[in-house]
């Protein structure tokens, strides 16, 4: 049942604007360099703006932390190999080996 919530003008704008957005997203998933370049881009220009205006320290200090954060997501393996079995080599001819499966995937580290 759909009530008046669904069919408000807000409602509609947001869920345009989450599809459009989940869009963009799917089209720039496989492009690996230039997301790490505009990533790169976008580190530089945020320092040189904290750097110019002399402030903003203490949110660079909490976005470093959060960045730290997803980094450390990224690198650690989902799971820990010393408290339970991890991969195992196939037996099988139909079976996929995955030494290495990440806690936070690649894309939602962005």
């Amino acid at each position: 049942m759909e009530t008046e919530e669904d069919n408000s003008p807000i409602a509609q704008i947001t869920f345009k604007i989450n599809q459009q957005t989940q869009i963009l997203l799917d089209r720039v998933a496989p492009l690996i360099l230039p997301r790490w370049v505009a990533w790169a881009v976008s580190l530089v220009a945020y320092a040189l703006r904290v750097y110019m205006l002399r402030g903003f320290y203490i949110v660079t200090y909490g976005l470093g932390i959060y960045n730290l954060n997803l980094l450390l997501g990224f690198i650690t393996p989902q799971v820990d190999p010393e408290l339970e079995e991890g991969p195992e080599l196939p037996t099988k001819s139909d079976q996929e080996f995955k030494p290495f499966v990440r806690r936070l995937p690649e894309f939602k580290f962005w």
